[in-house]
This record gives structure tokens, sequence and C-alpha cells, in this order.
């Protein structure tokens, strides 16, 4: 799917949530969710090919497949918190959206610890 057409969904959804809402709020926000997993499921299948290309240029520069999984699954983590926090945010619940972006930066902390642990090993190394 191109980003016209991810577009023109976007478009057509935001004028179907408008009219429907004045009527059922309820449904207006099931519209909005599930526009938003279609869009999220339309672009899964683009990451592969960034996911590859990736992959090679880790292995290019050397960099351990540990590591690299951890940039990954932080960077999953921020794109699917932001997701869930924006989808909480349409539907009026902006402080349980901003407690999912809290608990996705605590979890993006936790899993960046042997990121945090390698680099400080390589500091104290080149310190006298």
């Amino acid at each position: 799917m191109d980003i016209m057409q991810i577009v023109a969904i976007g478009i057509v959804s935001s004028i179907l949530i408008i009219v429907v809402k004045e009527y059922n709020p309820e449904l207006a926000i099931q519209i909005s969710i599930v526009t938003g997993l279609i869009i999220f499921a339309s672009i899964l299948g683009k990451l592969n090919s960034v996911l590859t290309v990736l992959k090679f240029y880790a292995a290019k520069a050397d960099i351990e497949i540990f590591y690299f999984s951890i940039i990954l699954k932080i960077v999953s983590i921020a794109y699917i918190t932001e997701f869930g926090a924006q989808i909480c945010k349409d539907s009026g619940e902006v402080s349980i959206g901003k407690k999912i972006e809290f608990a996705g930066k605590i979890l993006i902390m936790v899993l960046a610890i042997p990121i945090y642990a390698a680099l400080f090993d390589v500091i104290i190394r080149i310190m006298p």
C-alpha cells in the first residue's frame, strides 16, 4: 500500500468519524482504532526490507546481533507505545495515553541496560 492509499484511508475514516461521532461516539472510536490498525498492518510488510538492510550493515560493521536485536526491540516499543498512546488520546483518555508513554519509556530504559553496561565497560577500559 502506498502513501496515497494510506492518506485516502485516513481522510475517508476521519470524515466518517466526524459524521458518526454525533450519533454514536462509541462507534467513532472503534472506527478510529480499526483505521489505525489497518494502516499499521499495511506498513508492516515494508518493514521487512528495512530490517534486511539494517541486518546487512550491522553484520558489515561487525555489530553483535545481541545489541542489534535490542535496538530493534527499543524502536518497536517506541512505535507501538506511540500508536497506543495516540489511540487513547483520540478516545479522549489523555491521561491513559500519557501513562502508556511513561511505561514505554521505562521499558526502553530496561531493555537498554546491556547497551549501557557495554558502553560503561568501554569507558572504564579507556580511562587510566
